[in-house]
């Protein structure tokens, strides 16, 4: 089996503890795919002493060489889609096309970061006073500490490093530790591309110790951190304690309105698709239908048929549809919340189940599953459960929909399907979330700011050119001319 390693300071380095640990592939779980570091407080301390040499000189590099480098790693990224799909298919489960979907996303971000690099621009005022000229401008931060997820892993890190790189930031980079082969891949990508040693580093192993480490670590300027609210908030309250910068992308409990819309072929397409990609495993899933009363059950008898029509298999599997559960751990989480639907008195309309008899063996198997007559505040209503489990909620009108759309904590995603254009001002204006879709699912794209409200995330938003608010510090600057 092959033992992967560290990528510090611009060398492959094995932990200093000398330790290492297995994944497994979901959909095969007695496949393990390799052997990863389970790196210490020691390897975490060199990754960012790497970064903070190599800061001064890779932010006196002017942003259109930063720029052109990550073009050379966006077009990597696009000659080895097939090879790195593969590998991300293998770690995480989702099918191929997904996979192979995800990083061409990825090359197409990094190339919107690259062109970033370019316009780091600041401003210039008038002066209140004769002889003073008034400008501001914008400088890197630092080093950032870039913490990534499990279920995206290649788009996630490269949201991260690519803008800070185009702002001449350099990067710790901590993988999810059942996901960090890709990122591994990713580091090779970055050294082909002639990026300098220290610029980015890779460390491996668990969050409790390498991810306390990073925020605890006065060299750290910024902490970017995707993953659920429940980590993120106390990763918040850490990094506060000595006003370290953070951009934070967490949960979501994202609703679907649909309210006297004509087409309703097209609302359920768009709902199955959004709520059940990556298996239901993204923080912006569909994971809350609500229909007026009216609709309610020709859009529940649409949707039935198009989960039923879903292939669960291997992701390499060229006719799959829906992959297997990442781990053990999420389908258990998701088999307690089918059981705890049932217990509300919620009717179970498609799967609930899980698909083979021994998932240690055979796979993290589980059918899609859609439950009609949920209650807003129950456990399927208001808790994530990421995963493929789709819940209905029946309203009387158009104001109840919004007002149960607003009942969570979380505000990341919201959709609204209607052929009424005063209910489309009514949703955008009212519904508490950082993005909002209209008549289509919750896809984003790839040069559009990304985030939440509530609980769903702070900090500036990621992609598109908010992303800078993070990346770099602010300067105001006065001259006098003599």
């Amino acid at each position: 089996m092959e033992r992967h390693l560290n990528f510090i300071a611009g060398r492959w380095q094995e932990p200093e503890s000398g330790t290492w640990y297995s994944t497994f592939n979901p959909a095969r779980p007695q496949e393990a795919l390799g052997e990863f570091p389970a790196s210490s407080a020691g390897d975490v301390d060199a990754a960012v002493s790497a970064a903070a040499e190599a800061g001064p000189g890779w932010a006196r590099t002017p942003g259109p060489q930063r720029g052109a480098l990550l073009l050379r790693f966006a077009q990597l990224l696009e000659e080895t889609k097939q090879e790195l799909g593969r590998i991300l298919t293998l770690e995480m489960g989702k099918p191929l096309c997904e996979s192979v979907g995800e990083v061409g996303r990825a090359a197409t971000e990094a190339r919107f970061a690259a062109g970033e690099a370019s316009r780091l621009d600041g401003h210039t005022f008038v002066s209140e006073r004769p002889g003073l000229s008034c400008s501001t401008v914008l400088e890197p931060i630092g080093v950032v500490a870039a913490i990534s997820p499990w279920n995206f892993p290649v788009v996630a890190p490269v949201r991260k490093i690519a803008p800070a790189l185009a702002c001449g930031d350099t990067v710790v980079l901590k993988p999810a530790s059942i996901t960090p082969w890709c990122s591994e891949f990713l580091m090779r990508l970055f050294e082909q591309a002639g990026l300098p040693a220290g610029v980015v580093n890779l460390v491996v192993g668990r969050g409790s110790v390498i991810g306390n480490r990073l925020v605890d670590d006065p060299r750290v300027a910024g902490i970017t951190f995707t993953g659920s609210t429940a980590v993120g908030i106390p990763l918040n309250e850490r990094a506060a304690r000595r006003l370290a910068k953070v951009q934070l992308e967490l949960g979501g409990k994202n609703p679907a309105v649909v309210a006297e819309y004509q087409d309703l072929d097209a609302a359920a397409r768009e709902i199955v698709s959004a709520a059940l990609q990556c298996s239901g495993q993204r923080c912006t899933a569909l994971s809350r239908v609500i229909v007026l009363e009216a609709q309610a059950d020709a859009l529940v008898e649409r949707i039935v048929s198009l989960v039923e029509q879903i292939r669960v298999g291997d992701g390499l599997d060229e006719k799959t549809t829906m992959g297997p559960l990442s781990s053990r751990a999420q389908l258990e989480t998701v088999q307690g919340y089918v059981q705890r639907g049932l217990e509300e008195g919620a009717k179970l309309l498609a799967g609930g189940r899980c698909l083979v008899e021994d998932p240690d063996r055979e796979g993290y198997f589980f059918a899609p599953t859609v439950f009609d007559h949920v209650q807003p505040d129950s456990a399927l209503a208001q808790e994530e459960i990421f995963g493929p489990v789709l819940p209905v909620i029946r309203v009387r009108n158009f104001e109840q929909a919004l007002e149960v759309a607003n009942r969570t904590r979380y505000g990341l995603a919201a959709a609204l399907f209607t052929s009424k254009l005063s209910y489309i001002q009514a949703f955008t204006s009212t519904v508490q979330a950082g993005m909002i879709h209209i008549n289509h699912g919750t896809a984003s794209q790839a040069h559009i700011p990304f985030g939440g409200v509530k609980e769903s995330g702070l900090g500036p938003y990621s992609i598109g050119h908010t992303a800078k608010e993070f990346y770099t510090n602010l300067k105001a600057v006065y001259i006098r001319w003599q």
